[in-house]
C-alpha cells in the first residue's frame, strides 16, 4: 500500500516540509512569510487528520502507512520548531524537550517492537492531547501578529508551545511507565 491516497497525503506533509522552511530563507514575499507559513503550515497539518480518516474510510490501512504517518508529524514538528528557535520565537529547552521526546519514544516504540511489546506504548491520548497542542501552539508562533485585530499571537502560541512541553513531558513519562514491566521482563 505504498501509492494510496492516504500515504500519498503522508508523502504530501513531508515534501512540503521544504516548503514551509523555504518560506523563511528565499524571502520572495517578505511582508507575507509569516502568513504564507503558517497557513502552509495548517493545511499540512491538516492531512495528518484526513489520511488517517481516508485510511480508514476507504480501508486503506497499512503497517507503511502506520510507520509513516508520525514519521512526518515528527518531521513537521521538529522543523517548525527550528525554524522557530531561529527566529527567537521559542526558547531552546522547549525545543529540546519537545524534540528530545520525540528521539527517545521513537526508539521506545522500535525497542518495544524488536521485543514483541509494542502494545505497551501503542498511541494513547495524552500522545494525541500533545500533538494537538502542538500542532495549534506551532501556528500561533509562526504567525507572530495580531489575529483579528485582537488575538496577540505569539502571547497565545507560547502559552501553548508550554502547555505543550508539560504534556510532551506527561506523555514521555506515560509511555516509560507502560513500558517498564516489559523492560524489566527482559532484563531478566
Amino acid at each position: 500500500m505504498f501509492l494510496t491516497l492516504p500515504t500519498l497525503l503522508t508523502w504530501a506533509r513531508i515534501v512540503a516540509i521544504p516548503l514551509i522552511v523555504g518560506v523563511y530563507y528565499l524571502e520572495l514575499l517578505p511582508a507575507h512569510q509569516n502568513l504564507f507559513a503558517t497557513s502552509l503550515f495548517i493545511v499540512v497539518a491538516l492531512t495528518d487528520w484526513l489520511d488517517g480518516y481516508l485510511a480508514r474510510r476507504l480501508n486503506q490501512t497499512s503497517s507503511f502507512g502506520a510507520f509513516l504517518d508520525p514519521v512526518a508529524d515528527k518531521f513537521l514538528v521538529c522543523s517548525a520548531l527550528l525554524i522557530l528557535l531561529e527566529l527567537g520565537r521559542v526558547n531552546a529547552f522547549v525545543a529540546l524537550v519537545i524534540v528530545g521526546r520525540e528521539i527517545a519514544i521513537s526508539a521506545l516504540r522500535e525497542w518495544m517492537a524488536q521485543i514483541g511489546a509494542s502494545r505497551s506504548v501503542a498511541v494513547h491520548m495524552v500522545g494525541k492531547l500533545k500533538t494537538t497542542v502542538q500542532m495549534v501552539a506551532i501556528p500561533f508562533l509562526l504567525f507572530d501578529g495580531t489575529l483579528f485585530g485582537i488575538i496577540p499571537t505569539r502571547v497565545w502560541g507560547t502559552w501553548l508551545i508550554y502547555a505543550a512541553v508539560v504534556l510532551t513531558i506527561w506523555s514521555m513519562v506515560y509511555y516509560l511507565q507502560k513500558a517498564l514491566p516489559e523492560i524489566r521482563a527482559k532484563a531478566r
